[in-house]
């Protein structure tokens, strides 16, 4: 059966975006695919506001470190410090993370640039870095969201040179005759060429030219001449007296480097089975057009094979692609937007908190016994406003050996009842549909809100969750029925 316009306008916005809400309802059925891409990228290009939440009180303990133009490592500058002080500091950066995770998961609910807040959470985890100071985690967060659609070439000279992953890889630590490792590695590992593409030696050799690479208290990058290595090393290759910009370069001439960032590009937009000649074709325009990130998901977004039906309702959506959807297609106003956080975590996927170095897996990752029961559960808890239990992960591999975060502390304070809150604005989501006939109400709904068909056990179990009594209760009631199938939860 041929994709209709409106399944491929549907599978555009959840890909290119978190998927539909009331003011794009009835664009998606007459308008043409080519025009919704343009106009994508064209409200993606505005450059997004600086995020700033951290407390005064932290920003006035961090001026005065930067005034000293201190270079120790935080917790020494600390010490001067008494332990409950340093406790205190380390409790509210904590919460201004908090703050920042819920700032940008309604930033993603609410811009009209939802390209690249969508681009933005893909580098989230391709530049996975967990980090307790608040800056450090502005700073990158405003790298990535700046340069999500820019260079690629931009955006791994800027992540590689800020204070969080600097901190996070502990390139601070990396010294003339005492080099550390973690940097080198992961930029070869994670962000360039893929395990195995590399040598032991290629990294042991760009640990020598990253030393020397550190920042100050205002989070610039500093590079400390007398702890780097000017020895000559050889790499991929190549021999030659490099520093780390050096380094970052030969990674970026290696095609390798693109086809790495293609693939991992593909699934995350695309879909999980790989197609190796789609891939050879995009990472040679990748690399032929200098990694530009644009010209590359223009390619995606513009190829026909994009919209085949083997790509629609192929993914599962992620937890923040499921929030951040459902907040957006109902309107909906949280009287509480904390309860997200322990959402998030009970789902797998805390923003600032990846699973580990590699970020999260996702695919079928993001679904086991207890996440799916929950998953299914949301849309009814948040019409209903009802109690339920919600007992958040603890698995120390997401918390990266901190048990005792902050996320971890406020798990135990909390596991206990809730409710979500929420306030959904039914008037506009139920107007749109009012030239739709009563007789085809639920098969329009299934249309907007589903990307594949209807096992015909969930078709019967919705139709007997309906509320017939009026029109308006129908639309309610069969709205929440189709978002609580496990066909909702596909892309």
């Amino acid at each position: 059966m041929p994709v209709s316009l409106q399944q491929k306008n549907q599978h555009l916005l959840w890909r290119a975006g978190f998927g539909i809400d009331e003011k794009n309802l009835n664009n998606i059925i007459n308008t043409k695919t080519k025009k919704i891409v343009s106009k994508l990228f064209e409200e993606a290009a505005s450059t997004p506001d600086f995020i700033d939440v951290a407390d005064e009180s932290l920003k006035k303990i961090y001026q005065e470190l930067a005034d000293q133009n201190t270079m120790n490592p935080l917790d020494k500058t600390l010490e001067k410090f008494s332990r409950e002080k340093r406790q205190e500091i380390r409790k509210q950066s904590g919460a201004d993370i908090k703050k920042l995770n819920l700032k940008w998961l309604n930033e993603m609910t609410t811009t009209s640039a939802v390209l690249r807040e969508k681009m933005s959470l893909f580098w989230h985890g391709h530049f996975a870095c967990k980090e307790d100071n608040i800056f450090n985690h502005q700073n990158l967060l405003q790298i990535i969201r700046t340069n999500a659609l820019g260079s690629f070439k931009d955006l791994l000279f800027e992540v590689s040179k800020s204070a969080a992953m600097i901190s996070f890889l502990n390139n601070q630590q990396n010294k003339k005759q005492h080099p550390n490792e973690n940097f080198a590695r992961e930029v070869m590992e994670l962000f360039t060429l893929g395990r195995g593409n590399y040598s032991e030696e290629d990294i042991k050799e760009a640990a020598r030219a990253f030393t020397g690479w550190g920042f100050n208290y205002k989070g610039e990058f500093v590079f400390k001449k007398n702890q780097h290595d000017d020895g000559i090393k050889t790499i991929l290759g190549k021999t030659g007296n490099f520093e780390g910009e050096d380094v970052l370069n030969i990674l970026l001439e290696q095609k390798q480097t693109a086809k790495f960032i293609t693939q991992k590009i593909y699934k995350y937009f695309v879909n999980d089975d790989v197609d190796a000649a789609n891939i050879d074709w995009l990472s040679n325009r990748f690399y032929k057009n200098n990694y530009n990130i644009s010209s590359l998901m223009k390619d995606i977004f513009s190829s026909d094979w994009f919209y085949d039906e083997k790509n629609i309702g192929a993914k599962i959506k992620s937890p923040v692609e499921l929030l951040v959807g459902i907040r957006k297609q109902l309107n909906i106003q949280l009287e509480k937007p904390e309860i997200q956080l322990l959402l998030e975590n009970a789902l797998g996927q805390v923003l600032f908190y990846p699973r580990n170095v590699a970020g999260w897996p996702g695919g079928k990752n993001w679904i086991d016994s207890s996440s799916l029961m929950l998953r299914l559960q949301i849309p009814r808890l948040i019409k209903d406003d009802t109690e339920f239990d919600l007992t958040p992960k603890t698995d120390d591999d997401q918390q990266m050996g901190m048990k005792d975060n902050f996320y971890n502390k406020m798990q135990m304070e909390l596991a206990k009842k809730y409710r979500i809150n929420a306030k959904i604005n039914w008037t506009e989501y139920i107007n749109q549909f009012e030239k739709v006939k009563r007789e085809d109400l639920l098969e329009t709904l299934k249309q907007l809100m589903l990307q594949t068909p209807f096992n015909s056990i969930h078709s019967t179990v919705i139709e007997s969750n309906i509320d017939k009594t009026s029109r308006e209760a129908y639309i309610k009631s069969a709205t929440i029925a189709i978002m609580s199938t496990p066909e909702y939860q596909l892309m």
